[in-house]
């Protein structure tokens, strides 16, 4: 009976662990790791199963400190891996992704721990709701890493991330030269005039009864138009620079906020409109004091909406002419020179651009409609 106690307290609690501690065992009857000669030595080997089980011990361990040793052991195991892979890339035995998966599990059972806990602090809540996507974002990585050069995907199909990253640190100043040229120029330009023009467009739509029939129909059809026909027009009437770029962030900004500030600016309910009416407000009382505030979240879920789409259709409108700089300009040309590395460290700068552009607007939001139930619910 005591022994039976005794292999319940170290057995693991969660079917992660299990299936971790299963494959763990797979990968010791098919070990190495890699076929060639030399790979991983004993010392690593041993250090990786180390960290693993571990890492499958502590799940008995209070949350807080069972999210630490899943998480020490998971990262640890994931390094070791990818540092014994590079240099013997498409050279992985099964035991290797077996051993990899075990790290992932052990992972996944970190963010389960980790999203379980109710910090009483505020910013022990904000940090929470930081790291648990930051270790889901690592694991495409790492993922992504070990399979690249575990199966030996060639480069000028899918380079692994740490060679994107290295393109990014040796490629500094020609990423900022495209960034300035495509995003503060084109974009936030395209983008203020495009959400102020249909901001105001939906005022006007509002005010004037016929306006709302006939721009609403258009701007539904409008949006439909695909960028990569408008783009060439735009690049004829405006030339090559960053204007033209500038003109189809626009129509694709306009239409959004003109469609979403008009159903916002219906969304006040009819009793706070009558008692508006019983104080003899006029319409521009009304829409300041009641009808904007109610739509303040309809406004901004149209700056978020466009905040991407700016971004999305100053790159496409590059590819169709441009200066040599822009990002559009580098990811065309560098696909044409089998530049893969480069294509991607575009992509992943634009990527972090828009997330940031993203960011920075929901932040905004939170600030402005601080009043409204979905963000003091959130």
């Amino acid at each position: 009976m005591s022994d039976l106690l005794s292999l319940s307290s170290i057995a693991p609690r969660s079917w992660q662990g299990f299936a971790a501690l299963a494959l763990l065992a797979g990968a010791f009857l098919l070990w190495p790791l890699v076929d060639v000669t030399p790979g991983y030595d004993v010392t690593t080997g041993v250090l990786i199963f180390f960290l693993l089980l571990l890492a499958i011990q502590f799940d008995h361990f209070p949350p807080v400190a069972r999210a630490i040793f899943l998480f020490i052991g998971a990262h640890g195991a994931a390094w070791l891996l990818l540092a014994g892979i590079t240099g013997n890339e498409g050279s992985a035995r099964a035991s290797f992704y077996l051993m990899l998966a075990a790290a992932w599990l052990l992972a996944w059972r970190c963010v389960t721990v980790l999203s379980a806990l109710r910090p009483t602090s505020r910013w022990a809540a904000t940090a929470l709701r930081l790291i648990i996507p930051a270790i889901f974002g690592a694991w495409i990585l790492i993922i992504w890493e070990a399979v690249t050069r575990g199966a030996g995907i060639p480069f000028i199909l899918l380079p692994p991330p740490s060679a994107i990253g290295v393109r990014i640190a040796n490629s500094l100043p020609v990423l900022a030269a495209d960034v300035r040229q495509t995003i503060f120029k084109a974009v936030i330009f395209g983008y203020v005039v495009g959400s102020g023009a249909g901001f105001l467009a939906a005022i006007a739509a509002d005010r004037v009864p016929f306006l709302r029939r006939g721009l609403l129909p258009i701007g539904n059809m409008v949006s439909a138009l695909p960028i990569i026909g408008v783009a060439p027009i735009m690049v004829m009437w405006f030339g090559f620079d960053w204007q033209s770029k500038a003109a189809v962030v626009i129509i694709m900004t306009f239409f959004p906020m003109l469609v979403n500030t008009v159903a916002g600016l219906a969304a006040s309910g009819h009793m706070e409109r009558d008692l508006m009416r019983t104080y003899a407000s006029s319409y521009w009382q009304t829409l300041f004091k009641l009808r904007l505030p109610a739509a303040a979240p309809f406004i901004f879920n149209a700056l978020k909406i466009n905040s991407t789409l700016a971004l999305i259709g100053a790159i496409v409108a590059e590819f169709f002419g441009t200066p040599v700089v822009g990002m559009g300009f580098r990811i065309s040309t560098e696909v044409g020179r089998m530049n893969i590395d480069m294509v991607w460290a575009e992509i992943a700068v634009a990527a972090l651009a828009g997330s940031v552009f993203y960011g920075v607007v929901a932040l905004f939001e939170r600030a402005v409609t601080f009043w409204h139930p979905s963000v003091r619910g959130g």
